[in-house]
Protein backbone atom coordinates (compact mmCIF):
# COMPACT_ATOMS: atom_id res chain seq x y z
CA UNK A 1 0.00 0.00 0.00
CA UNK A 2 1.13 3.44 -1.19
CA UNK A 3 1.87 5.86 1.90
CA UNK A 4 -0.45 8.11 2.41
CA UNK A 5 -3.54 6.49 0.93
CA UNK A 6 -6.87 6.01 1.88
CA UNK A 7 -6.44 2.33 2.27
CA UNK A 8 -8.65 -0.54 0.31
CA UNK A 9 -12.01 0.95 0.32
CA UNK A 10 -15.81 -0.73 -1.24
CA UNK A 11 -18.27 1.18 -3.58
CA UNK A 12 -22.08 1.28 -2.00
CA UNK A 13 -25.13 2.00 -3.02
CA UNK A 14 -27.42 3.71 -1.81
CA UNK A 15 -31.07 3.09 -3.18
CA UNK A 16 -33.44 6.14 -2.79
CA UNK A 17 -36.80 4.33 -3.07
CA UNK A 18 -38.70 8.22 -3.42
CA UNK A 19 -38.98 9.84 -6.69
CA UNK A 20 -36.77 12.81 -7.78
CA UNK A 21 -38.30 16.17 -10.06
CA UNK A 22 -35.95 16.95 -12.31
CA UNK A 23 -35.71 20.78 -13.52
CA UNK A 24 -36.98 19.75 -16.88
CA UNK A 25 -40.06 18.51 -15.07
CA UNK A 26 -39.77 15.15 -15.52
CA UNK A 27 -39.51 12.33 -12.73
CA UNK A 28 -36.97 9.70 -11.93
CA UNK A 29 -39.58 7.18 -9.93
CA UNK A 30 -36.51 5.84 -7.74
CA UNK A 31 -32.99 6.32 -7.99
CA UNK A 32 -29.68 4.53 -7.06
CA UNK A 33 -26.53 6.41 -5.79
CA UNK A 34 -22.94 4.94 -5.89
CA UNK A 35 -20.77 6.44 -3.42
CA UNK A 36 -17.27 5.69 -1.69
CA UNK A 37 -16.41 7.54 1.89
CA UNK A 38 -13.09 7.49 3.28
CA UNK A 39 -11.79 8.86 6.98
CA UNK A 40 -14.52 9.15 10.12
CA UNK A 41 -17.69 11.28 10.37
CA UNK A 42 -16.85 12.47 13.79
CA UNK A 43 -19.71 13.13 16.00
CA UNK A 44 -21.02 16.45 15.26
CA UNK A 45 -21.26 15.03 12.15
CA UNK A 46 -18.97 18.75 10.82
CA UNK A 47 -15.85 17.14 9.11
CA UNK A 48 -17.43 16.01 5.93
CA UNK A 49 -15.91 17.25 2.46
CA UNK A 50 -18.23 15.97 -0.56
CA UNK A 51 -16.36 15.72 -3.26
CA UNK A 52 -17.76 16.31 -7.30
CA UNK A 53 -16.19 14.14 -10.00
CA UNK A 54 -15.86 15.19 -13.60
CA UNK A 55 -17.57 14.07 -16.89
CA UNK A 56 -15.97 10.74 -17.02
CA UNK A 57 -14.96 10.38 -13.45
CA UNK A 58 -17.11 7.97 -10.86
CA UNK A 59 -17.48 7.31 -7.39
CA UNK A 60 -13.81 6.02 -6.75
CA UNK A 61 -11.96 9.17 -5.80
CA UNK A 62 -8.84 7.77 -3.54
CA UNK A 63 -7.89 4.41 -2.49
CA UNK A 64 -7.33 1.06 -4.06
CA UNK A 65 -10.48 -1.29 -4.93
CA UNK A 66 -9.17 -5.14 -3.90
CA UNK A 67 -6.50 -6.03 -6.80
CA UNK A 68 -6.63 -2.91 -8.26
CA UNK A 69 -2.66 -1.34 -9.61
CA UNK A 70 -4.44 1.69 -9.50
CA UNK A 71 -5.66 4.28 -7.14
CA UNK A 72 -9.24 6.37 -7.36
CA UNK A 73 -9.33 9.21 -9.65
CA UNK A 74 -8.55 12.05 -7.28
CA UNK A 75 -5.85 9.77 -4.57
CA UNK A 76 -3.11 12.43 -4.77
CA UNK A 77 -4.67 14.72 -2.38
CA UNK A 78 -7.23 12.48 -0.59
CA UNK A 79 -5.80 10.77 2.51
CA UNK A 80 -3.95 11.47 5.64
CA UNK A 81 -1.61 13.94 5.73
CA UNK A 82 -3.01 14.99 2.09
CA UNK A 83 -5.30 18.48 1.71
CA UNK A 84 -8.32 16.22 1.90
CA UNK A 85 -6.79 14.72 5.00
CA UNK A 86 -8.51 11.64 6.10
CA UNK A 87 -6.92 11.54 9.52
CA UNK A 88 -9.50 15.08 10.08
CA UNK A 89 -12.08 14.62 7.76
CA UNK A 90 -14.61 12.73 6.13
CA UNK A 91 -14.55 12.63 2.52
CA UNK A 92 -17.01 11.56 0.44
CA UNK A 93 -17.45 10.81 -3.33
CA UNK A 94 -21.02 10.03 -5.37
CA UNK A 95 -21.39 8.65 -9.14
CA UNK A 96 -23.40 11.76 -10.38
CA UNK A 97 -26.78 10.07 -11.83
CA UNK A 98 -26.85 9.98 -15.35
CA UNK A 99 -23.18 8.28 -14.68
CA UNK A 100 -22.78 4.51 -15.60
CA UNK A 101 -21.21 3.38 -12.49
CA UNK A 102 -23.45 2.72 -10.15
CA UNK A 103 -25.85 5.23 -10.26
CA UNK A 104 -29.07 5.38 -12.16
CA UNK A 105 -28.55 6.51 -15.16
CA UNK A 106 -29.14 5.37 -18.96
CA UNK A 107 -28.27 1.90 -18.75
CA UNK A 108 -30.30 1.55 -15.33
CA UNK A 109 -33.66 -0.44 -15.75
CA UNK A 110 -36.43 1.42 -16.22
CA UNK A 111 -38.73 -0.16 -13.73
CA UNK A 112 -41.96 0.85 -16.05
CA UNK A 113 -40.40 -1.26 -19.19
CA UNK A 114 -38.09 -3.30 -17.34
CA UNK A 115 -35.38 -3.02 -19.92
CA UNK A 116 -32.57 -0.19 -19.61
CA UNK A 117 -33.76 2.84 -19.82
CA UNK A 118 -31.55 3.95 -23.03
CA UNK A 119 -32.54 7.15 -24.43
CA UNK A 120 -35.98 7.22 -22.86
CA UNK A 121 -33.77 8.36 -19.28
CA UNK A 122 -34.79 12.12 -18.74
CA UNK A 123 -32.62 15.10 -19.84
CA UNK A 124 -30.42 16.25 -16.35
CA UNK A 125 -28.61 18.84 -15.49
CA UNK A 126 -25.96 20.11 -12.96
CA UNK A 127 -28.26 20.99 -10.69
CA UNK A 128 -30.42 17.57 -10.72
CA UNK A 129 -27.41 16.05 -10.03
CA UNK A 130 -26.68 18.40 -6.69
CA UNK A 131 -29.76 17.38 -5.56
CA UNK A 132 -29.31 13.60 -6.22
CA UNK A 133 -26.26 14.29 -4.09
CA UNK A 134 -28.28 16.43 -1.53
CA UNK A 135 -30.33 13.35 -1.21
CA UNK A 136 -27.67 10.69 -0.07
CA UNK A 137 -25.76 13.16 1.74
CA UNK A 138 -29.70 13.70 4.26
CA UNK A 139 -29.12 9.86 3.79
CA UNK A 140 -25.66 9.30 6.08
CA UNK A 141 -26.89 12.41 8.23
CA UNK A 142 -25.20 15.48 7.20
CA UNK A 143 -26.62 18.53 7.51
CA UNK A 144 -23.95 20.87 6.64
CA UNK A 145 -20.70 20.09 4.75
CA UNK A 146 -17.26 21.35 5.88
CA UNK A 147 -16.65 21.46 1.99
CA UNK A 148 -17.58 20.58 -0.90
CA UNK A 149 -14.62 20.52 -3.92
CA UNK A 150 -14.33 19.43 -7.15
CA UNK A 151 -12.67 20.24 -10.64
CA UNK A 152 -14.20 20.86 -14.37
CA UNK A 153 -17.92 19.81 -14.14
CA UNK A 154 -17.24 18.97 -10.48
CA UNK A 155 -15.88 22.63 -9.64
CA UNK A 156 -19.72 23.29 -11.30
CA UNK A 157 -21.44 21.01 -8.50
CA UNK A 158 -19.13 23.10 -6.13
CA UNK A 159 -20.42 25.86 -7.39
CA UNK A 160 -24.32 24.94 -7.89
CA UNK A 161 -24.24 23.53 -4.14
CA UNK A 162 -23.66 27.39 -3.39
CA UNK A 163 -26.36 28.30 -4.94
CA UNK A 164 -28.59 25.29 -4.23
CA UNK A 165 -28.48 24.92 -0.50
CA UNK A 166 -26.17 27.80 0.87
CA UNK A 167 -26.92 26.98 4.17
CA UNK A 168 -25.72 23.37 3.63
CA UNK A 169 -21.78 24.19 2.55
CA UNK A 170 -19.44 26.15 4.60
CA UNK A 171 -16.29 26.29 2.18
CA UNK A 172 -16.44 25.54 -1.28
CA UNK A 173 -13.35 24.63 -3.56
CA UNK A 174 -13.55 25.50 -6.99
CA UNK A 175 -11.09 24.02 -9.96
CA UNK A 176 -10.97 24.78 -13.32
CA UNK A 177 -14.62 25.33 -14.03
CA UNK A 178 -16.90 28.31 -14.72
CA UNK A 179 -20.40 30.42 -13.79
CA UNK A 180 -21.79 28.98 -17.41
CA UNK A 181 -20.79 26.88 -20.55
CA UNK A 182 -19.79 29.11 -23.44
CA UNK A 183 -20.57 28.72 -27.09
CA UNK A 184 -17.40 27.35 -28.02
CA UNK A 185 -17.11 24.80 -24.86
CA UNK A 186 -21.09 23.88 -26.72
CA UNK A 187 -19.70 23.35 -29.73
CA UNK A 188 -17.12 20.89 -28.38
CA UNK A 189 -19.75 19.22 -26.73
CA UNK A 190 -21.93 18.78 -29.77
CA UNK A 191 -19.31 17.82 -31.89
CA UNK A 192 -18.66 14.75 -29.49
CA UNK A 193 -22.76 14.13 -29.44
CA UNK A 194 -22.53 14.13 -33.18
CA UNK A 195 -19.94 10.96 -33.51
CA UNK A 196 -22.38 8.99 -31.22
CA UNK A 197 -25.31 9.84 -33.10
CA UNK A 198 -23.74 9.17 -35.73
CA UNK A 199 -22.71 5.62 -34.92
CA UNK A 200 -25.19 2.92 -36.76
CA UNK A 201 -24.81 0.99 -34.05
CA UNK A 202 -26.12 3.38 -31.45
CA UNK A 203 -30.03 2.25 -32.84
CA UNK A 204 -31.82 5.18 -30.97
CA UNK A 205 -29.66 4.52 -27.59
CA UNK A 206 -31.14 0.94 -27.65
CA UNK A 207 -28.27 -1.04 -28.25
CA UNK A 208 -27.64 -2.48 -24.40
CA UNK A 209 -27.13 -6.08 -24.80
CA UNK A 210 -26.40 -6.13 -28.59
CA UNK A 211 -23.14 -7.93 -29.91
CA UNK A 212 -21.92 -4.02 -31.71
CA UNK A 213 -21.66 -1.46 -29.69
CA UNK A 214 -21.75 2.54 -30.22
CA UNK A 215 -17.76 2.07 -29.75
CA UNK A 216 -16.51 4.09 -33.14
CA UNK A 217 -18.75 7.14 -32.11
CA UNK A 218 -18.19 6.96 -28.15
CA UNK A 219 -14.06 6.41 -29.50
CA UNK A 220 -13.84 9.85 -31.35
CA UNK A 221 -16.42 11.73 -29.16
CA UNK A 222 -13.36 10.50 -26.68
CA UNK A 223 -10.79 11.66 -28.68
CA UNK A 224 -12.18 15.56 -29.67
CA UNK A 225 -12.89 15.70 -25.67
CA UNK A 226 -9.19 14.79 -24.99
CA UNK A 227 -7.76 17.35 -27.49
CA UNK A 228 -9.39 20.27 -25.44
CA UNK A 229 -7.84 18.83 -22.02
CA UNK A 230 -4.28 19.20 -22.66
CA UNK A 231 -2.40 22.31 -24.00
CA UNK A 232 -0.03 23.01 -27.10
CA UNK A 233 2.63 22.97 -24.69
CA UNK A 234 1.92 19.56 -22.80
CA UNK A 235 1.30 17.85 -26.42
CA UNK A 236 4.61 19.24 -27.76
CA UNK A 237 6.58 18.38 -24.40
CA UNK A 238 5.06 14.40 -24.47
CA UNK A 239 4.80 13.86 -29.11
CA UNK A 240 6.11 16.80 -30.75
CA UNK A 241 6.11 15.63 -34.27
CA UNK A 242 7.81 12.96 -33.52
CA UNK A 243 6.43 9.50 -35.96
CA UNK A 244 4.50 6.33 -34.80
CA UNK A 245 6.50 3.19 -35.53
CA UNK A 246 8.51 4.33 -38.59
CA UNK A 247 11.31 6.66 -39.54
CA UNK A 248 9.50 8.86 -41.91
CA UNK A 249 6.42 9.73 -43.03
CA UNK A 250 4.04 7.64 -45.71
CA UNK A 251 2.76 9.88 -47.62
CA UNK A 252 -0.85 8.51 -46.83
CA UNK A 253 -3.73 8.75 -44.60
CA UNK A 254 -2.72 6.09 -42.26
CA UNK A 255 -1.93 6.68 -38.45
CA UNK A 256 1.42 8.28 -38.91
CA UNK A 257 2.25 10.45 -35.53
CA UNK A 258 2.63 9.70 -32.07
CA UNK A 259 -0.06 11.76 -31.34
CA UNK A 260 -2.18 10.32 -33.55
CA UNK A 261 -1.76 6.92 -32.16
CA UNK A 262 -2.31 8.07 -28.77
CA UNK A 263 -5.16 9.78 -29.20
CA UNK A 264 -6.63 6.34 -30.90
CA UNK A 265 -5.66 4.70 -27.90
CA UNK A 266 -7.31 6.99 -25.56
CA UNK A 267 -10.34 6.68 -27.49
CA UNK A 268 -10.23 2.71 -27.82
CA UNK A 269 -9.62 2.40 -24.44
CA UNK A 270 -12.83 4.90 -22.96
CA UNK A 271 -14.98 2.81 -24.65
CA UNK A 272 -14.27 -0.14 -22.24
CA UNK A 273 -15.14 1.54 -19.58
CA UNK A 274 -17.93 4.55 -20.26
CA UNK A 275 -21.42 4.15 -21.63
CA UNK A 276 -21.97 5.77 -25.00
CA UNK A 277 -25.32 7.20 -23.62
CA UNK A 278 -24.21 8.62 -20.51
CA UNK A 279 -21.71 10.98 -22.34
CA UNK A 280 -24.34 12.23 -24.49
CA UNK A 281 -26.65 13.30 -21.23
CA UNK A 282 -23.81 14.39 -19.10
CA UNK A 283 -22.55 16.63 -21.56
CA UNK A 284 -26.27 18.12 -22.00
CA UNK A 285 -26.05 18.54 -18.49
CA UNK A 286 -23.06 20.38 -18.95
CA UNK A 287 -24.14 22.78 -22.07
CA UNK A 288 -27.38 23.46 -19.91
CA UNK A 289 -24.80 24.65 -16.72
CA UNK A 290 -25.47 28.68 -16.23
CA UNK A 291 -25.92 30.11 -12.86
CA UNK A 292 -26.20 33.43 -14.70
CA UNK A 293 -29.54 35.33 -13.56
CA UNK A 294 -30.74 37.65 -16.28
CA UNK A 295 -27.23 37.31 -17.80
CA UNK A 296 -25.32 38.51 -14.66
CA UNK A 297 -23.10 36.14 -12.63
CA UNK A 298 -22.79 38.51 -9.36
CA UNK A 299 -26.92 38.22 -9.18
CA UNK A 300 -26.97 34.61 -9.43
CA UNK A 301 -24.10 33.95 -7.07
CA UNK A 302 -25.85 36.46 -4.77
CA UNK A 303 -27.09 33.80 -2.45
CA UNK A 304 -24.20 31.88 -2.19
CA UNK A 305 -23.06 32.14 1.87
CA UNK A 306 -19.36 30.10 1.34
CA UNK A 307 -16.21 30.86 1.82
CA UNK A 308 -14.61 30.13 -1.54
CA UNK A 309 -11.37 28.94 -2.97
CA UNK A 310 -10.99 29.50 -7.11
CA UNK A 311 -8.37 28.05 -8.90
CA UNK A 312 -7.76 28.42 -12.65
CA UNK A 313 -5.06 26.59 -14.75
CA UNK A 314 -2.30 29.30 -16.78
CA UNK A 315 -2.60 26.86 -20.04
CA UNK A 316 -6.08 25.60 -19.30
CA UNK A 317 -8.23 26.62 -22.44
CA UNK A 318 -11.05 24.50 -22.55
CA UNK A 319 -11.94 26.40 -19.19
CA UNK A 320 -9.53 29.33 -19.29
CA UNK A 321 -8.68 31.69 -16.21
CA UNK A 322 -10.75 34.20 -17.65
CA UNK A 323 -13.97 32.28 -16.32
CA UNK A 324 -12.57 31.57 -12.57
CA UNK A 325 -11.59 35.63 -12.79
CA UNK A 326 -15.49 36.05 -13.11
CA UNK A 327 -16.72 34.10 -10.61
CA UNK A 328 -14.13 35.48 -8.35
CA UNK A 329 -15.59 39.30 -9.35
CA UNK A 330 -18.91 37.63 -8.91
CA UNK A 331 -18.41 36.57 -5.17
CA UNK A 332 -16.16 39.47 -4.59
CA UNK A 333 -19.21 41.74 -5.67
CA UNK A 334 -21.32 40.11 -3.37
CA UNK A 335 -18.90 40.87 -0.86
CA UNK A 336 -18.21 36.96 -0.11
CA UNK A 337 -14.79 35.72 1.20
CA UNK A 338 -12.70 34.27 -1.64
CA UNK A 339 -9.32 33.40 -2.35
CA UNK A 340 -7.79 33.05 -5.91
CA UNK A 341 -4.78 31.31 -7.73
CA UNK A 342 -3.90 30.53 -10.87
CA UNK A 343 -1.53 27.62 -11.03
CA UNK A 344 1.19 27.93 -13.45
CA UNK A 345 0.79 24.61 -15.49
CA UNK A 346 1.67 22.94 -19.04
CA UNK A 347 -0.84 20.37 -18.30
CA UNK A 348 -3.70 22.46 -19.71
CA UNK A 349 -7.03 21.32 -18.57
CA UNK A 350 -6.29 18.50 -16.82
CA UNK A 351 -3.76 20.15 -14.22
CA UNK A 352 -6.78 19.65 -11.91
CA UNK A 353 -6.00 15.75 -11.65
CA UNK A 354 -2.16 16.41 -12.57
CA UNK A 355 -0.68 18.72 -9.95
CA UNK A 356 -1.13 17.23 -6.82
CA UNK A 357 1.62 19.78 -5.40
CA UNK A 358 0.25 22.59 -6.17
CA UNK A 359 -3.65 21.65 -5.11
CA UNK A 360 -2.36 19.98 -1.69
CA UNK A 361 -0.98 23.54 -0.96
CA UNK A 362 -3.61 25.49 -1.87
CA UNK A 363 -6.19 23.19 -1.08
CA UNK A 364 -4.51 22.74 2.33
CA UNK A 365 -4.08 25.96 3.75
CA UNK A 366 -7.96 27.13 2.62
CA UNK A 367 -9.41 23.99 4.24
CA UNK A 368 -7.42 24.11 7.82
CA UNK A 369 -7.24 28.06 7.63
CA UNK A 370 -9.58 29.59 11.04
CA UNK A 371 -11.82 32.24 11.22
CA UNK A 372 -13.74 33.97 13.89
CA UNK A 373 -17.17 32.38 12.73
CA UNK A 374 -15.78 28.58 13.42
CA UNK A 375 -14.44 29.62 17.24
CA UNK A 376 -17.03 32.31 18.69
CA UNK A 377 -20.01 32.08 20.77
CA UNK A 378 -22.68 32.23 18.71
CA UNK A 379 -25.29 32.34 21.99
CA UNK A 380 -24.00 35.57 23.05
CA UNK A 381 -25.89 37.58 25.97
CA UNK A 382 -26.39 40.84 25.32
CA UNK A 383 -27.80 44.24 27.55
CA UNK A 384 -29.52 46.66 26.17
CA UNK A 385 -28.92 50.67 26.59
CA UNK A 386 -30.59 52.35 29.69
CA UNK A 387 -30.11 49.22 31.71
CA UNK A 388 -29.29 49.80 35.24
CA UNK A 389 -26.10 48.57 36.92
CA UNK A 390 -27.86 46.25 39.33
CA UNK A 391 -29.52 44.50 36.59
CA UNK A 392 -26.13 44.39 34.17
CA UNK A 393 -24.02 43.38 37.00
CA UNK A 394 -27.06 39.96 38.00
CA UNK A 395 -26.97 39.01 33.77
CA UNK A 396 -23.15 38.93 34.18
CA UNK A 397 -23.59 36.70 37.54
CA UNK A 398 -26.65 34.86 36.27
CA UNK A 399 -24.87 34.18 32.89
CA UNK A 400 -21.49 33.70 33.95
CA UNK A 401 -20.06 35.70 31.52
CA UNK A 402 -17.45 39.28 31.57
CA UNK A 403 -18.77 40.74 28.85
CA UNK A 404 -21.79 41.89 27.49
CA UNK A 405 -22.47 44.13 24.31
CA UNK A 406 -25.02 46.85 24.40
CA UNK A 407 -27.51 46.90 22.14
CA UNK A 408 -29.35 50.30 20.97
CA UNK A 409 -33.55 50.30 20.90
CA UNK A 410 -32.39 49.28 16.94
CA UNK A 411 -30.99 45.95 17.58
CA UNK A 412 -27.78 47.55 16.60
CA UNK A 413 -24.35 47.29 18.69
CA UNK A 414 -24.24 50.63 20.84
CA UNK A 415 -20.89 49.76 23.17
CA UNK A 416 -19.71 47.20 25.55
CA UNK A 417 -19.21 46.86 29.17
CA UNK A 418 -17.25 44.50 30.95
CA UNK A 419 -17.47 43.10 34.89
CA UNK A 420 -14.17 45.45 35.69
CA UNK A 421 -16.37 48.20 34.07
CA UNK A 422 -18.80 46.87 36.78
CA UNK A 423 -16.64 47.05 39.86
CA UNK A 424 -15.84 50.35 38.87
CA UNK A 425 -19.42 51.72 38.79
CA UNK A 426 -20.11 49.99 42.48
CA UNK A 427 -17.28 51.85 43.77
CA UNK A 428 -17.80 55.41 42.65
CA UNK A 429 -21.81 54.96 43.02
CA UNK A 430 -22.92 55.06 39.29
CA UNK A 431 -26.15 53.66 38.98
CA UNK A 432 -26.89 53.47 35.02
CA UNK A 433 -25.39 51.68 32.53
CA UNK A 434 -25.25 54.49 30.09
CA UNK A 435 -22.64 56.13 32.48
CA UNK A 436 -19.63 53.47 32.43
CA UNK A 437 -19.99 51.23 29.07
CA UNK A 438 -17.50 51.88 26.54
CA UNK A 439 -19.40 53.35 22.72
CA UNK A 440 -16.07 53.01 20.82
CA UNK A 441 -15.86 49.20 20.53
CA UNK A 442 -13.32 47.24 18.40
CA UNK A 443 -15.45 44.76 16.34
CA UNK A 444 -14.38 41.65 14.22
CA UNK A 445 -16.23 39.29 11.65
CA UNK A 446 -17.36 35.95 11.23
CA UNK A 447 -15.26 35.53 7.83
CA UNK A 448 -12.32 37.44 9.58
CA UNK A 449 -9.13 35.18 10.25
CA UNK A 450 -8.64 34.25 14.12
CA UNK A 451 -4.64 35.75 13.90
CA UNK A 452 -6.50 38.99 12.92
CA UNK A 453 -9.22 39.40 15.98
CA UNK A 454 -6.21 38.18 18.45
CA UNK A 455 -3.66 41.02 16.86
CA UNK A 456 -7.02 43.56 17.34
CA UNK A 457 -7.31 41.87 20.92
CA UNK A 458 -3.30 42.72 21.87
CA UNK A 459 -2.80 46.18 20.15
CA UNK A 460 -6.18 47.42 21.89
CA UNK A 461 -5.18 45.77 25.20
CA UNK A 462 -9.21 43.93 25.41
CA UNK A 463 -10.31 40.47 26.09
CA UNK A 464 -13.24 39.98 23.81
CA UNK A 465 -14.52 41.09 20.57
CA UNK A 466 -17.95 41.65 19.48
CA UNK A 467 -19.01 39.44 16.00
CA UNK A 468 -20.34 41.75 14.10
CA UNK A 469 -22.43 41.11 11.11
CA UNK A 470 -23.00 43.46 7.29
CA UNK A 471 -25.97 45.33 9.36
CA UNK A 472 -24.12 45.89 12.77
CA UNK A 473 -25.88 43.42 14.66
CA UNK A 474 -24.26 41.45 17.42
CA UNK A 475 -24.23 37.64 15.93
CA UNK A 476 -21.78 36.06 18.33
CA UNK A 477 -18.60 37.21 20.90
CA UNK A 478 -14.97 36.09 20.54
CA UNK A 479 -12.72 35.88 23.54
CA UNK A 480 -8.66 35.85 24.62
CA UNK A 481 -9.96 32.39 26.70
CA UNK A 482 -11.56 30.69 22.94
CA UNK A 483 -8.32 32.17 21.15
CA UNK A 484 -5.69 30.17 23.99
CA UNK A 485 -7.86 27.10 24.31
CA UNK A 486 -7.52 27.02 19.80
CA UNK A 487 -4.15 27.31 20.03
CA UNK A 488 -3.71 25.07 22.88
CA UNK A 489 -4.89 22.40 20.84
CA UNK A 490 -2.57 23.38 17.95
CA UNK A 491 -4.78 24.63 15.22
Amino acid sequence: MIKGSAGIVTTQIYHHPDALVLESGDVLPSLSLAYETYGRLNRKKSNAILVCHALSGDAHAAGFHPGDEKPGWWDPVIGPGKALDTDRYHVICSNIIGGCKGSTGPSSINPATRKPFGAAFPVITIRDMVNAQKILIGHLGIGRLYAVAGGSMGGMQALQWTVSYPDAVKKAIVIAATGYSTPQQIAFNEVGRKAILSDPHWKGGDYYGQEDLPAHGLALARMVGHITYLSNESMYEKFGRALQSRDRVGFDFSTEFAVESYLHHQGDTFTKRFDANSYLYITKAIDYFDLTEGGSLIKGLAGAKAAFLVVSVSSDWLYPPYQSGEIVSALAANEREVHYCEIRSNYGHDAFLLESGQLNYLMGRFLSRTVVGDVMDREVRTIEEGTTIAVTARRMITAGVNHLPVLSQNGHLAGIVTSWDIAKAVASNYLWLDEIMSRTVVTTTPSEPIEAAAKKMEEHSISALPVIDDEQRVVGLITSDALTTLVGRGS
